[in-house]
């Protein structure tokens, strides 16, 4: 790892992921989850002042990277609801069969290297009731935003730790075999329209 991944990407990411529109989008979503949690790319914590601890009674963090966790401490000592790390990648997620009830993913499904394993992962550890909550940034419905998403995401995914701007959330979960049950999307305000559309909403397994 160099000098810029240890030192320099996590602040950028601590900071982007903690925006005011990054936020209100949180806010959204992450009160859905409930019972037994897995978060998917935890960061630094950003999701835990939303969830509810009358609804969620245990999260597995997995974060892969002792950066991202080190940033999280702060938060993850304030939070009430009982908190494991898993310190693998998404693409080996470290839990039986059928263990979680809610699996929140909020602005991962862009830096997976490959997302289809991590997908297959994330289902396989779901629930058969359970409930897959997302928030994400990808593919922008205007083309002539996706021909800069084209343009920038061999430069994004340098400085912004593997980030895809341009991914199509929709088609990957439904291919990763989840049922969407509702999705809204929007262009965030105050955020670059390249990296700024937003999928989010539920899904279950198809």
């Amino acid at each position: 790892m160099g000098l810029y991944d240890h030192f320099i990407l996590p602040r950028l990411l601590n900071a982007a992921m903690g925006t005011k529109p990054v936020r209100y989008q949180r806010k959204k979503v992450v009160p859905r989850a409930e019972g037994r949690v897995l978060e998917v790319g935890f960061g630094a914590g950003h999701n835990l002042p939303f969830y509810d601890p009358a609804k969620v009674s245990q999260i597995w963090a997995l974060e892969p990277a002792r950066e991202m966790r080190v940033r999280a401490a702060e938060r993850v000592a304030v939070c009430p609801i009982p908190l494991t790390f898993l310190d693998l990648p998404g693409e080996q997620i470290p839990l039986a069969d059928a263990s979680a009830d809610t699996v929140l993913i909020t602005y991962t499904l862009c830096t997976i290297p490959d997302v289809m394993a991590a997908l297959a992962q994330m289902r396989r550890v779901l629930k058969p009731a359970g409930r897959m909550i997302f928030c994400e940034h990808g593919e922008a419905p205007d083309e002539s935003v996706r021909v800069w998403q084209r343009r920038l995401t061999p430069a994004w995914k340098v400085i912004g730790g593997g980030c895809h701007v341009g991914r199509p959330i929709p088609k990957l979960i439904a291919d990763g075999g989840f049922h969407i049950e509702d999705i809204e999307t929007m262009y965030l305000p105050g955020t670059p329209r390249f990296a700024g559309f937003n999928y989010w909403g539920s899904a279950t397994k198809a």
